[in-house]
């Protein structure tokens, strides 16, 4: 089966602490609400500690263009971009040779919080020495689910060319997105959330050379993939598009939603290959926020020290959006054992969950 090699990480320079964007957001929404002290507990009830942007505070203090915030994206996306594959085909942790960009097949290039065209991947192909014939599918709007989507993609690329290496790379600048004259509620939660990120996975086909340079003794094979859609629920996550850029849609029943309709869609994806949530070892969440977490944990019915990684990630990095599953699963990977099943999760607009069944094998 498909396998995930290895991933890196290519992580914004600016970081901010969640005090400071609690100050912030005190002052710019203080005239909007009453009770702003009472929702501004939103920021602690996180447990997000940390965040990284790509601009500094004072950046977000000004009114900005679309144009400007989404020329911002560009430049960033592109640099970091380039650092995330590069970490990634020369991460020594899982490889024992640096992968060639001339070796890639293909990219899928997963974003939802900026615009380019020519796509990102494009760009970055004409700076690093990959071949001219790398295929190139750019994937936008899928949220939070982009990155577990990716990887669905990228394993059904390589079930149809087993000899093939792919890459999936994830680009998040959430904040580039704020919009400081949204006085909504859900812009108040998203700015205690959201942050930036970036990573890259390399997915390899069963006829790849894997022994010439897959280090770990194990790695995850992608075993199966699952893409669910709740009818009639666009309005629970997404993009408002206004003249100013992108408005966060976050409607506050997505804990609710996630107890009442994950169960069933998990217990049915795992009958499928003869298994229950019981023979799960690694769970390998994107962490939406700290109350998606707890509803995973109620709803699933699982000790809630399988959420230890998917919580320290959100502690440390905050929601990166599509990028943050793949920061969960490169902690993963790095202590799985042969014969380990995880079972990765991720939400996002449509409203719409992936699913991927993961077994660690020599």
């Amino acid at each position: 089966m498909p396998s995930i090699v290895s991933v890196g990480e290519a992580v914004p320079k600016h970081i901010l602490n969640q005090d400071e964007v609690m100050d912030f957001a005190k002052d710019l929404f203080s005239e909007s609400f009453r009770d702003i002290n009472r929702l501004l507990n939103v920021f602690h009830n996180g447990q997000i500690e940390k965040r990284h942007f790509v601009k500094g505070m004072d950046w977000f203090r000004a009114d900005r263009s679309f144009k400007e915030r989404n020329d911002a994206y560009i430049d960033a996306a592109f640099d970091l971009g380039i650092q995330a594959i590069e970490n990634c085909l020369t991460n020594s942790f899982f490889l024992k040779r640096e992968i060639a960009a001339g070796e890639i097949d293909a990219i899928f290039c997963i974003s939802s919080s900026g615009l380019a065209t020519p796509s990102i991947d494009a760009r970055i192909m004409n700076r690093l020495p990959f071949s001219t014939h790398t295929k190139r599918i750019p994937i936008w709007g899928l949220g939070c689910a982009g990155g577990a989507s990716g990887l669905s993609r990228a394993y059904e690329y390589c079930l149809a060319f087993p000899h093939a290496k792919v890459l999936v790379l994830t680009i998040e600048l959430c904040s580039l997105t704020f919009q400081r004259n949204d006085r909504s509620k859900s812009n108040l939660i998203g700015t205690s959330l959201f942050a930036d990120g970036v990573a890259c996975a390399l997915v390899t086909g069963n006829h790849t050379e894997k022994a010439s340079f897959q280090k770990l003794g194990s790695s995850p094979s992608i075993i199966a993939a699952q893409s669910t859609l709740l009818s009639d629920s666009l309005d629970i996550m997404g993009w408002e598009v206004k003249d100013e850029g992108l408005y966060v849609v976050f409607s506050k029943d997505i804990p609710s939603i996630v107890e009442g309709w994950l169960r069933p869609n998990v217990t049915s994806f795992l009958s499928e290959q003869q298994l229950t949530i019981k023979d799960i070892q690694h769970f390998i969440a994107h962490p939406g926020g700290k109350k998606v977490i707890d509803a995973y944990v109620q709803a699933l019915g699982i000790p809630a020290g399988m959420t230890d990684k998917p919580l320290q990630v959100l502690k440390e990095y905050g929601n990166m959006s599509s990028s943050t599953i793949l920061y969960v699963l490169k902690r993963f990977m790095e202590e799985g054992h042969a014969g380990d099943y995880g079972l990765a999760a991720a939400l996002g607009p449509g409203f719409s969950s992936e699913l991927l069944l993961l077994k660690w094998e020599a």
